[in-house]
């Protein structure tokens, strides 16, 4: 019954926050609206989602969530400092291939998302077989040491999340 109820009881809870988030306002009607949008809306779109990924980990979102937002301030303080300190012919940017271990879809989005929501460093493109990420950094004087440190920072914390 449950079940039938709330197909995706995450979806519901983020819907909730992000709509309390909107409102501005923490009221009893406000509170009320949310849940009933967090309710209906997965049951509307539950349909689109016939194969959804199933989260094995669910509180390891919470600590990926943490280290994506620590890295996020780290690296705009980087790239202001190359942006405001370092001359062009002192830039290495770099191409790098990241091999993935990943095998979901929804994984990989969210590998390719990460990425790209870090300042100085793009994913541009996904291999058409699925197994790599083609990275664009904006400078890399080591880029093993990036594709290593995206495997092991990222893709091995989102591997327990969703696999």
């Amino acid at each position: 019954m449950i079940r039938r109820l709330l197909p995706h009881p995450h979806m519901t809870f983020l819907v909730i926050v992000v709509w309390l988030l909107l409102a501005n306002t923490y009221t009893l009607n406000s509170l009320v609206f949310a849940v009933i949008l967090g309710v209906i809306i997965p049951l509307i779109s539950a349909p689109y989602w016939p194969d959804r990924p199933v989260i094995q980990r669910p509180l390891k979102i919470v600590e990926f969530t943490l280290i994506v937002l620590w890295d996020i301030v780290v690296s705009n303080i980087t790239v202001a400092k190359i942006v405001l300190f370092k001359s062009n012919k002192d830039l290495q940017p770099a191409w790098i291939t990241v091999p993935l271990d990943l095998h979901t879809p929804e994984a990989v989005t969210v590998l390719a998302g990460t990425i790209t929501m870090t300042p100085g460093t793009v994913t541009a493109e996904l291999a058409a077989d699925g197994h790599s990420l083609l990275v664009h950094c904006l400078h890399a004087p080591d880029p093993d040491e990036v594709r290593d440190e995206i495997k092991t920072r990222y893709e091995a914390r989102l591997k327990e999340i969703f696999e």
